[in-house]
């Protein structure tokens, strides 16, 4: 039997409280550019992984891989969730 892909979504920004001078000079820029409003800027990464499986199965192992790899749990949080189905 044929398993189904799986497309999970991973958000990877810093800990509210990090710095972000990333974000902070990018607001300057904005507000620079005629954008008073902004208030606040974080610079985080997104990814999508596709995978093979059943969600139950994987997903500590996904979580794993988020905390080890693709952030730093020192200054990151992440958030892990299966993209919206088009």
């Amino acid at each position: 039997m044929d398993s189904e892909a799986m497309k999970m979504k991973v958000i990877v920004t810093p800990k509210a409280a990090v710095l972000d001078p990333q974000g902070a000079a990018v607001r300057e820029a904005m507000q620079h550019l005629g954008m008073p409003e902004v208030r606040n800027v974080r610079i985080g990464k997104y990814l999508e992984i596709e995978v093979d499986g059943d969600a139950a199965e994987l997903e500590p192992k996904l979580h794993q891989l988020c905390r080890d790899l693709l952030s730093n749990p020192v200054i990151e949080d992440y958030e892990l969730r299966e993209a919206d189905k088009q």
